[in-house]
């Protein structure tokens, strides 16, 4: 009586895989989630962006203005100043880029919660209407990112949108 051996399994084990075919993964907005304390240091950065340009105004004025409180065409040009680079800051660079200033140096992007890049309009919605409305409760509205799973806060409800973690190079064609 023989008993046949299974044919060269040791030939098996030295068999290479074939080739597996790589795709970008889905967007997994848990494992790219942007977490509170870097949301809150890029908030911090655009918002000292803009007083920085009042207050050096206001410094100037102090300085070559005659004295007068409220009358000063420097001080209103620094609002106006302040008030377009909020705009570019806030509106356009997110739509264009996904992010703000602060957004770029903490390494995060705002995206639609369908991977979609921000258009202008939801960055409009995101920045005119739900940052006032966060506001409105005080402040409780910005904390909702800090319980919420997917780390959004009101203005991100309201706008369909999701701040996360900026991507390496290279992946999903980002930077």
């Amino acid at each position: 009586m023989r008993i046949e051996q299974p044919a060269a399994p040791r030939a098996a084990a030295r068999r290479t895989p074939a080739r597996v075919e790589r795709r970008a993964p889905d967007a997994n907005f848990e494992r790219l989630r942007a977490p509170f304390s870097l949301r809150c240091g890029a908030v911090l950065i655009d918002y000292i962006v803009l007083v920085s340009i009042i207050a050096l105004a206001t410094m100037l004025e102090r300085v070559v203005g005659d004295g007068r409180r409220g009358g000063s065409t420097l001080l209103f040009a620094s609002y106006a100043v302040a008030a377009g680079v909020a705009f570019l800051n806030l509106v356009v660079l997110p739509a264009w880029t996904g992010r703000s200033l602060g957004k770029w140096v903490t390494a995060l992007r705002i995206e639609r919660r369908d991977g979609v890049p921000l258009s202008i309009g939801r960055a409009l919605l995101r920045h005119l209407l739900g940052y006032p409305l966060t506001l409105l409760t005080l402040g409780a509205g910005f904390l909702l990112a800090a319980f919420n799973a997917e780390g959004r806060a009101l203005h991100d409800l309201l706008a369909g949108t999701v701040v996360v973690r900026s991507r390496g190079r290279g992946e999903m064609g980002t930077e």
